[in-house]
């Protein structure tokens, strides 16, 4: 039983903490290139490691969602 107790504490220990190194972000620009180059910015300034790009649209103008890394 103590194990189970100890295995669920150290699993909801891990959500919490890996929760902490990753934001969301969203821009939008007049083209995919220059959203990009926007949260290369973000990401640069936040001392992140990396960034995904999650979502990337482009209508009259293009709107892009990413992941930063930490």
């Amino acid at each position: 039983m103590k194990n189970i107790k100890l295995l669920a504490a150290a699993g909801m220990l891990s959500v919490v903490s890996f929760s902490g190194f990753a934001q969301s972000v969203s821009v939008t620009a007049d083209t995919l290139n220059n959203a990009e180059a926007k949260i290369a910015a973000i990401a640069k300034e936040s001392g992140a490691s990396s960034y995904r790009i999650t979502s990337a649209d482009q209508n009259n103008f293009a709107r892009m969602t990413a992941v930063l890394d930490k």
